[in-house]
């Protein structure tokens, strides 16, 4: 007979190392922001198997902008820290996510239209496309567009010029 009881417990578990992470990770970006002498407000949340955290502002999000930087640069490196930083007070590796001001939210939507449209291209030419170079996240995006559009795809190259090739 096997225990159903513990399928719960593990996922509330999980929920609850996830909720910690986030709970770290804001306090790391409220010193942060108060360092940086920024105005924003910490939105957390849990997406699928990772935290998400969010630096968002009520007002002009001008300011929020320096910590996106040029297409997420400085975002990305935030999150490298934010992460390094959970991981410290965990001593496990954290897979949490940044936004800030929302860039990474339309991103993804970017990204979605893009990957749907490449599989449509697909799918009328029969030919594979090769996307532009992209990072992790980005890909991933891409992938998942691709999958639900009904057609695989698979990453090539090497960091930081891998990108994503959709096949018929």
């Amino acid at each position: 007979m096997t225990d159903t009881t513990s399928a719960p417990a593990e996922e509330t578990d999980e929920l609850t190392r996830l909720e910690q992470e986030g709970e770290i990770a804001a306090d790391y970006l409220e010193g942060l922001l108060d360092i940086a002498d920024l105005d924003g407000d910490i939105d957390m949340d849990v997406e699928g198997d990772r935290a998400s955290v969010s630096i968002v502002s009520e007002g002009t999000s001008r300011d929020l902008q320096k910590l996106v930087g040029r297409d997420g640069e400085v975002m990305e490196a935030l999150q490298e820290l934010t992460r390094l930083a959970v991981h410290r007070e965990t001593g496990e590796r954290s897979r949490l996510m940044l936004d800030v001001s929302g860039f990474r939210a339309r991103k993804r939507e970017k990204l979605t239209t893009l990957g749907a449209e490449t599989a449509q291209q697909v799918k009328e030419t029969g030919e594979p496309v090769k996307l532009q170079p992209m990072t992790p996240f980005e890909r991933k995006v891409v992938h998942d567009a691709v999958a639900a559009a009904g057609l695989r795809s698979e990453s090539e190259g090497e960091e930081p010029q891998r990108r994503v090739v959709v096949l018929p």
